[in-house]
């Protein structure tokens, strides 16, 4: 008995120690990353900068980003560092998770989670690329404006004190305009990952499409309370937001149909495979027998 449970004690201590030394490797590999992108900090803020750059040309105004504290420049190089670390570190993050996964998986489960291990940070970098080309060029047009010009020269009755009419000019924090933005980048990033989660979901058989389809009415409420809280309160960005997440959604729904087609397929192929309608008949039919025999 005390061998069976040394036995059992071994493979768990050696799998303990391969997610330490896996555990470690990835996060040296993000601290080589957070350096790197320290380095290279200003190219990559300039390169975050650049929608509201943009924005602020269409208007005729310069592109000017303050520090309200002192500090706050060596935070925004940190954040920057942060999460490019973590982008840039997250093939590496990914590898060492599959090498860790792999060896107790047989070879059909890692055929099928290997492609989702491949399209997760494809859908994320799709979602961010939508983020800052699209929904954040938008958001800031709208953003800026609510400017206004101050203006003193109104004409006024002689004798009468002009009203002045005050300047609302943008001066923003580079540190609250790099938190927007990556919350942009980051809330799309998740949101097209709604078709790796339903069909991975799909292929451990936790959700249907019929199940999918039944809730549709749901998920149409719950899209759009998504678009109302991640974009500004603008009609045109929560509309696109909508449109896309939702089309992600429908997109879902077909791919999980697809690996139910491929599963219904193989069961078929080996015999495995009992229509719902042959359940019922084989119910009813027990019924009648009962039936008749009282």
């Amino acid at each position: 008995m005390t061998s069976d449970i040394e036995d059992t004690a071994a493979p768990l201590i050696e799998h303990l120690t391969e997610l330490r030394d896996r555990l470690i490797r990835s996060l040296v590999a993000f601290i080589i990353g957070m350096v790197i992108c320290y380095a290279f900090y200003n190219p990559i803020l300039n390169f975050l900068t650049r929608p509201i750059c943009a924005a602020l040309e269409n208007i005729n105004q310069e592109c000017s980003l303050q520090m309200i504290k002192l500090q706050e420049g060596f935070f925004v190089a940190i954040r920057i560092s942060l999460l490019g670390g973590f982008v840039l570190a997250f093939p590496y993050i990914s590898y060492q998770l599959w090498r860790f996964v792999a060896p107790g998986l047989y070879k059909q489960e890692k055929n099928a989670f290997l492609p989702f291990l491949i399209s997760s940070p494809v859908m994320f970098l799709l979602g961010a690329s939508f983020a800052y080309y699209i929904i954040a060029p938008l958001a800031f047009d709208f953003f800026l404006g609510f400017q206004q010009m101050g203006d003193s020269g109104t004409a006024v009755p002689e004798g009468a004190k002009p009203l002045a009419q005050a300047g609302i000019t943008f001066n923003g924090s580079v540190a609250e305009y790099l938190s927007l933005t990556t919350k942009f980048i980051i809330a799309f990033g998740l949101c097209f990952q709604l078709p790796v989660l339903l069909t991975l979901m799909g292929k451990a058989g936790l959700v249907s499409s019929r199940g999918l389809r039944d809730v549709r009415k749901y998920a149409i409420v719950g899209i759009l309370v998504l678009a109302a809280i991640v974009t500004p309160p603008d009609v045109v960005t929560q509309v696109i937001l909508f449109s896309v997440v939702y089309g992600l959604y429908e997109i879902s729904i077909h791919l999980v149909r697809r690996v139910e087609s491929k599963r219904e397929e193989k069961l078929r192929a080996e015999g495995l495979w009992f229509d719902d309608d042959e359940f019922d008949d084989d119910d009813e039919e027990e019924e009648d027998e009962s039936g008749a025999g009282a």
